[in-house]
């Protein structure tokens, strides 16, 4: 990645993770990262943790910037993209972290057309194990797409999809982190029931999903495989399985998926509005 300077508008625990990220692995130098925050409070522990340049004027970070990271609640989005909007040129590139704002009501807010990339990272990023959806619009070119990516893979893994795909990555990506964290605890339960202490019963459960999931990912089998390694015949994992089926436990997961999914289209609706 090509020396620029990466803004931050907002220092939230996501910038906070993409800013780590980078620093981490050196991408760029820390001192081409800069931050704004209406919290001196919140900069300081960012300067202090990455030697970032700091500001509370978010004018500044749109001015300096090439890559601008709205990292503010979408709520906010307008009353920034106000602020900044008479700043930013069509050579910088907007990303976009938000849940609910696409790229056409990004474009809406700004009243001209830009360089715009919408993302939808997860809370796993703060820990650099984090998985991001990369939608660049038509402006963008491939060295800038590559650069976005870069960015993001810097806490973890990235892929670029059609913005289309953006509801279907919500439920499996940006909000699966909270179904996992309900059967690791679920699990832990089902442990101590059986007479683990419970922080070992979190630590085999957590380590447990940590693990399948590594497999999945580095043997490139499919989890119905993986699955039926684990499951011999007539044994406790099958028993187990069994149970999950006659409980539905694919059906709660698909029908949860989909709700969250419907809510994302809802709330993009709504900022139509």
């Amino acid at each position: 990645m090509k020396e620029q300077t990466i803004g931050f508008i907002g220092c939230g625990n996501m910038a906070k993770a993409i800013i780590g990220g980078i620093v981490k692995s050196q991408l760029i130098s820390s001192d081409r990262i800069i931050a704004s925050n209406r919290s001196e409070e919140a900069l300081e522990s960012v300067k202090k943790l990455y030697d970032i340049r700091t500001t509370t004027d978010n004018k500044m970070v749109a001015k300096e910037a090439d890559l601008i990271v709205l990292a503010v609640k979408p709520y906010v989005y307008k009353t920034v993209i106000n602020e900044i909007k008479d700043l930013v040129n069509k050579h910088q590139i907007i990303i976009n972290i938000a849940a609910g704002v696409s790229i056409k009501q990004t474009e809406a807010m700004f009243g001209k057309k830009l360089k715009i990339v919408r993302t939808m990272p997860n809370t796993p990023a703060l820990v650099s194990e984090g998985m991001t959806s990369i939608s660049p619009n038509e402006l963008m070119i491939q060295e800038e797409i590559d650069d976005v990516v870069a960015i993001f893979e810097s806490f973890g893994k990235a892929e670029v999809i059609s913005e289309d795909l953006i509801h279907a990555v919500i439920p499996v990506s940006g909000s699966s982190p909270a179904y996992v964290y309900q059967f690791i605890e679920a699990m832990a339960d089902a442990a101590v029931l059986q007479g683990m202490p419970r922080k070992k019963a979190y630590k085999f459960a957590s380590q447990a999903v940590l693990g399948a999931a590594k497999m999945v990912l580095e043997t490139g089998l499919h989890p119905g495989e993986l699955k039926d390694q684990v499951c011999s015949p007539g044994g406790t994992t099958i028993e187990a399985v069994t149970t999950l089926e006659e409980e539905g436990f694919r059906k709660a997961v698909i029908r949860a998926m989909n709700t969250c999914s419907e809510k994302s289209r809802r709330m993009t609706e709504d900022n139509d509005e």
